[in-house]
């Protein structure tokens, strides 16, 4: 009996001649139906490639197959006909990709997105559609957005958006799902919610999976096959109790081994205060009607009082949508809101953009999502001496000894990030997601600030490398006292950087605490909830939890 899906001596490269790149490399897989294979590896070792082979999808002809064969049901696809993949892509196999916002098409709604591919392999009519959208959001565990068919995808939070696509990839329920990454962006407990769900439609659909991840978590509990990729190859392959019993390859160690591990330093006692907020709201308005009258308010922000000091980091725990990120941009006041929010005894509240300007030095922020927050058109000289420009150090006139200044700032920056002086010319895209998001924190470091909101910063990273970000803000945390406010859903970072926890539910703190305090002897059930997602913890009798 052929297998549903068979890749068998595949080579892919990228350009020619002395400029070709050998992303894959001479890999063999096969996948059964109902089977879940899981693609293991870190960033640049090929496994997008080589799912974006399977589907056809690389950017033919610069990209190319100098070698190998990839069959579905016995069907070769690498040279099929446009329309044989038409048909195959979305319907029989479909794919779930790692950055929801950059794959959603940002002028369309969700229940256009979603019933696309509806109507292109169903040709449902507009009714049978809408009532098979509002089912897929259902199974997606987002049964709020019905509300809100209308809205964009830039209107969710990160998790959300990833369970649009989601739902999109099964539409049509697909014989296989290639998922690339399908829960780097969710909190722990949708994460686990996802997971089950995506096991339960294979079940149900017999459906078989490639899971493309860094994280062996997820592998250990969904994969029945496993193959560890690195540089372009596979280094070790068969089941997925054998590889976590006994791995063989160094390579397979050293992943099994990777984990954000280690605690802060403790800030001195007296410490003086960075950042001070009482009775934050942020509340963003609902309005109907033809004359859109406000009707009520979603709560994003809902009466936060925090304080954070100098060295110290204080982690903000909580799932998608539990306001975050937008508590996280109300304190550097790129949010309106409510409340009181001192810097260094500074109000800011009442403060206009141009009293503001000289605060926005000292108070930075590291996005999510390094790709989407770097701009494409700019060098990395550019993005990290940005900064630079607009504040006026290093010359204003960006001629002369001013730019030689601006210059070696930026060098300075990026070798204390771990970069090297000659990538200042490269772009975005020719960088991995960890160096990536070292330009992110270099271009808030640059400017010497005092405090840095740090949103999700390691949640699209490969699990060694988390560790090494962690390492490094430690590290400029000491060296520079730095005070941070850590934004994360993921518990093991969070109990490796925070000095002090708050949990965050629907705008509200539901628990806070030093991070010992929490995370040892959590106290409100939505905390001991996310407890239990991190670190499989159970709960006795009584309710208490233990690791």
């Amino acid at each position: 009996m052929k297998p549903l899906l068979k890749i068998s001596g595949l080579h892919t490269s990228f350009g020619g001649g002395q400029d070709e790149v050998k992303a894959v490399r001479d890999i063999s897989l096969t996948i059964e139906k109902g089977e879940t294979h899981a693609l293991v590896g870190e960033s640049g070792s090929g496994k997008s490639v080589t799912a974006l082979s399977v589907m056809q999808l690389l950017p033919y002809p610069r990209a190319h197959h100098s070698g190998g064969s990839i069959t579905f049901q016995g069907q070769e696809l690498i040279g099929a006909e446009t329309d044989t993949m038409r048909e195959i892509r979305g319907n029989r196999i479909a794919m779930i990709f790692q950055e929801p916002l950059t794959s959603l098409n940002p002028l369309h709604s969700i229940e256009k997105q979603i019933a696309e591919v509806l109507h292109l392999h169903k040709a449902l009519s507009p009714d049978e559609a809408h009532a098979r959208v509002l089912e897929l959001l259902d199974l997606v565990g987002l049964s709020e957005a019905k509300t809100r068919l209308g809205a964009l995808p830039h209107e969710f939070s990160g998790g959300q958006q990833q369970r649009v696509m989601i739902a999109m990839s099964l539409a049509n329920d697909p014989d296989i799902l290639i998922a690339d990454e399908p829960t780097t962006a969710l909190d722990v407990t949708i994460q686990a919610q996802v997971l089950k769900l995506l096991q339960d439609l294979q079940e149900k659909l017999d459906m078989a999976m490639l899971l493309i991840t860094h994280d062996l978590g997820i592998v250990r509990h969904m994969a029945d096959t496993v193959s560890v990729m690195t540089d372009g190859e596979i280094v070790e392959q068969g089941t997925a109790e054998q590889v976590f019993a006994n791995p063989s390859h160094e390579y397979t160690k050293h992943l099994l081994a990777a984990e954000p591990k280690g605690r802060p330093d403790a800030p001195p006692a007296d410490a003086p205060e960075v950042m001070n907020a009482g009775d934050i709201k942020v509340w963003f308005p609902i309005k109907k009607g033809i004359i859109r009258r406000t009707v009520d308010h979603v709560k994003a922000v809902d009466g936060i009082t925090l304080s954070v000091r100098q060295g110290h980091t204080l982690g903000v725990v909580g799932e998608s949508g539990s306001g975050k990120s937008t508590l996280g941009r109300a304190l550097l006041k790129l949010e309106k809101s409510r409340g009181e929010i001192t810097f260094e005894g500074r109000s800011l509240q009442a403060m206009n953009a141009k009293d503001l300007k000289p605060y926005r030095r000292e108070m930075q922020i590291v996005f999510q999502d390094p790709f989407g927050s770097l701009s494409p058109r700019l060098s990395i000289r550019q993005i990290v001496e940005e900064g630079l420009l607009v504040h006026g150090v290093g010359g204003e006139n960006g001629g002369g000894n001013g730019a030689d200044q601006r210059r070696d700032l930026v060098v300075q920056a990026l070798e204390e990030v771990g970069l090297e002086a000659t990538m200042l010319n490269r772009y975005p895209h020719e960088f991995s997601g960890g160096q990536r998001q070292r330009i992110a924190i270099a271009r808030a470091l640059i400017l010497k600030p005092k405090f840095i909101v740090l949103d999700e910063p390691t949640s699209a990273l490969d699990m060694s490398v988390q560790a090494q970000i962690v390492d490094l803000l430690r590290d400029l945390q000491t060296s520079h006292d730095l005070a941070y406010l850590f934004i994360s859903h993921d518990l093991k970072v969070i109990r490796a950087m925070a000095h002090d926890i708050i949990v965050m539910h629907r705008g509200r703190v539901v628990e806070q605490g030093t991070a010992e305090s929490v995370l040892e002897d959590p106290q409100d059930p939505y905390t001991k909830a996310l407890m239990t997602a991190a670190f499989d913890m159970k709960a006795d009798d009584t309710g208490a939890v233990s690791v």
